[in-house]
């Protein structure tokens, strides 16, 4: 991971969604398929749900955020399975509530609320050969960060070398709005949490580590997740 002023994040990261320029020829979609087939090695339960969202209340939770430093335009809420939308769901856990679970299995985020629920978000995560479990915890927090490829990342991708020196935040840097950088034994892991503006990618294994939300469940989970919150990320 390549860090810039302590708010920059690449590594995990550069095979999640390398950033697109909305006047060129690179979009985030194609550097979002492509990493996934040209990065090769480089590295990025149970529970009964509650009546879904219907497409009209999906519409309104995943609207635009107009206040947003950048304004983040509305998802395209045809896009995602509804299975992904975020719902409030029966989930015994022994953890604290509070605490992030990751089941990559099953493309789910969840945070543990009081009384045996929890908020189940819809997420994308790492692809094969990139998958990874652990405890670990959230060590720090960005807001709009700046992102970096690394070396490697440049090497098979030059059209990346703008970048060399950092991304500043906005709507095509792949870290989007909210990211949760993830800590081992005080050290930071490569992974984060991070905010996707891409909506096909929800239900999918396209990064090579990092798990991506909606940018608007993001922004929602930033909010309730204090540094030092425990992550639980299971086995695939």
């Amino acid at each position: 991971m390549i860090m810039n002023g302590g708010n920059a994040a690449a590594g995990a990261i550069d095979g999640m969604a390398a950033p697109g320029l909305r006047s060129g020829a690179l979009s985030r979609r194609t550097f979002l398929v492509g990493s996934a087939v040209s990065l090769g090695a480089l590295g990025l339960a149970g529970c009964a749900g509650t009546e879904g969202m219907s497409l009209a209340e999906a519409q309104q939770v995943y609207g635009p955020v107009p206040t947003e430093k950048f304004a983040i335009p509305a998802v395209d809420v045809a896009k995602v399975n509804p299975k992904y939308f975020r719902s409030t769901v029966r989930y015994e856990s022994k953890e604290a509530p509070g605490t992030i679970i990751v089941d990559p299995s099953n493309y789910y985020v969840y945070r543990i609320e009081e009384e045996g629920m929890a908020t189940r978000y819809g997420a994308n995560v790492g692809r094969a050969g990139f998958l990874w479990s652990g405890d670990a915890y959230v060590g720090r927090k960005g807001e709009w960060a700046t992102w970096t490829p690394p070396k490697e990342m440049i090497k098979r991708q030059p059209e990346a070398a703008k970048y060399a020196g950092g991304m500043p935040g906005g709507l095509d840097n792949p870290l989007g709005a909210r990211t949760l950088y993830l800590y081992q034994n005080g050290t930071y892991t490569l992974y984060t949490i991070y905010a996707s503006s891409d909506p096909e990618s929800i239900g999918t294994g396209v990064t090579s580590g990092c798990v991506g939300l909606l940018s608007q469940d993001m922004i929602h989970l930033y909010a309730r997740t204090p540094v030092k919150t425990k992550v639980v990320v299971l086995p695939a």
